[in-house]
Order: structure tokens, then C-alpha cells, then sequence
């Protein structure tokens, strides 16, 4: 896990990639749990069998909002600030869903840190997070981050 001792440190790593998480499986078993949370039931997510048979992907997909709400626990295992007083999700600048992820997957993320804004009482960080697959070439999605951390 990368450490940055502090906010004051952060334009150290413009640029640059701060760190990649570690691989998560994406069971089944969580798709359902989030169709559940969400009342977002399509067959494509929830219904193997009929996946198999209809979808042109032959199994279930995860929900691609399932697929961004992972990126605050890729993000706790990546790397952390120390020295803030509060770290709060500001939003999202862009999304792009870019491939489908199977059932039983694994991801990971890579974090990238493109640009810093300062606002009262801390720092706002954009930064770019690239979600893989194991085994492709192509990202699962990739989303622009609005992170804001507080003094």
C-alpha cells in the first residue's frame, strides 16, 4: 500500500500512477446481492441459466454500477493520505463502461493522479481509475474520480 505522508505531498505525484489494487472476484453470489440492493433484476445479471442460453456472453454479467461502487474499496487497499481529517467521495467527471465482466472475474484498479484543486479547507484530487479484468486487454471501465480531502 503507498503511503503519502500528507495533502501537501499529493503534487508529487501528478502524472503519475499512485498504485494498483488487489484482484477482487466478483461471484455471482455479490450480483445477486447487489440486483437485490438496487431492485435492478435483469435476467443478464441474475438468471445463469438463462444467460447461458440467450446472452451473447453465455454466463451473467455484473452490473456496471457494481463494478464502480467497487472502486472505494480498491481505493482503501491502494494507497492512503495520512495527516487528513476526513476524505469524502465529491462525484464523478466521466464513466465509460467499456467491456462486460463475467460472472466469477476478477478486477483490479489502477489509480492515476490527473490533476489537483485546491478548495477551503483542503484538496480536490481527479483522479483516473482504470478497472481491469484478469486476462484482458481491454478495461472493464474506466471513470474519473472527484476525491476530496479534508484538512
Amino acid at each position: 500500500m503507498l503511503v503519502i505522508k500528507n495533502i501537501e505531498a499529493l503534487p508529487e505525484w501528478l502524472g503519475h500512477e499512485l498504485a494498483t489494487s488487489d484482484w477482487i472476484t466478483i461471484e455471482q453470489s455479490r450480483i445477486q446481492a447487489f440486483a437485490d440492493a438496487t431492485d435492478d433484476r435483469q435476467w443478464i445479471h441474475v438468471d445463469p441459466e438463462r444467460a447461458r442460453r440467450e446472452s451473447p456472453f453465455a454466463t451473467t454479467i455484473a452490473h456496471g454500477y457494481l463494478t464502480l461502487s467497487m472502486l472505494p474499496a480498491m481505493i482503501d487497499f491502494s494507497f492512503r493520505i495520512d495527516g487528513i481529517a476526513m476524505t469524502v467521495n465529491y462525484g464523478l467527471d466521466r464513466v465509460r463502461f467499456m467491456a462486460p465482466l463475467p460472472a466469477g472475474s476478477r478486477i483490479r484498479a489502477r489509480f492515476a493522479l490527473d490533476r489537483l484543486t485546491e478548495f477551503p479547507g483542503g484538496t480536490q484530487a481527479h483522479i483516473i481509475a482504470t478497472i481491469e479484468m484478469e486476462g484482458s486487454d481491454k478495461p472493464v471501465c474506466i471513470a474519473h474520480q472527484l476525491v476530496r480531502y479534508y484538512r
